[in-house]
């Protein structure tokens, strides 16, 4: 059990490490402390396994695939994503540039990626299914992980945006981005589940679109003056 419990680990934490170092790269400049972007990585992948539990009631009141249940799931971890970033960083005298909450909400996300990834690689290890456990943490490393990234860095952005404006503007507008983050990746899950591999194509092309989009956000982000 234990070689399987480090392979699982080291194949959700190291693809996630990879796409962590790409977006730290981008703020080179004025780089966060290295101590608060782990605690911020290690309160993602925390909020994992906070979020489970609710998932699992929520599955025993609305069992199945659901689109109810599948939203209600996505609110659970684009939350839990948000308290991971906000008590990581967020809140510390170091958010003090726009760009600060994008990269302290990249980072829960992919802390939250990394024990995600892997839990479902795990999953075929215990059956010495080893081909497919490479598929799957192929496949999340590509789809999902860039999924969470999408969505928490959009929010991230909204705080960049309304960085230098008043406590309610910027609570309002995270609010709405929040909510525009729950629903671009509810969309996602079910394209995935309900669509089939048009539905998968789809999906991951809308990924990577918004992917671009973030990337072209964040360097508007660090342009943004007092």
């Amino acid at each position: 059990m234990a070689p399987q419990v480090t392979y699982a680990l080291l194949g959700g934490i190291l693809p996630s490490l990879v796409w962590l170092a790409f977006w730290l790269r981008e703020d080179y400049k004025h780089p966060e402390p290295r101590g608060l972007i782990l605690r911020t990585f290690l309160l993602g992948m925390g909020a994992v396994i906070l979020v489970l539990p609710f998932q699992k009631i929520v599955d025993s009141f609305l069992p199945g695939t659901t689109t109810a249940t599948i939203f209600l799931w996505v609110i659970l971890e684009e939350i839990f994503k948000f308290g991971a970033a906000y008590i990581g960083g967020i809140r510390s005298v170091e958010d003090n540039e726009p760009i600060d909450p994008i990269i302290y909400m990249i980072t829960a996300a992919l802390g939250f990626v990394a024990l995600e990834n892997a839990l479902f690689i795990f999953g075929p290890l215990i059956g010495e299914d080893i081909t497919r456990s490479v598929i799957t943490g192929n496949l999340r490393f590509i789809g999902a992980s860039l999924l969470h990234v999408v969505s928490s860095g959009f929010v991230g952005v909204s705080l960049a945006f309304s960085f230098y404006k008043p406590r309610k503007t910027r609570i309002i507008s995270t609010f709405i981005v929040l909510i525009l983050a729950i629903i671009f990746h509810t969309g996602f899950n079910l394209a995935i589940i309900h669509w089939g591999n048009i539905g998968a194509i789809f999906a991951f092309g809308l990924v990577w679109t918004g992917v671009v989009a973030l990337l072209v956000l964040f360097e508007r982000a660090k342009r943004i003056a007092r």
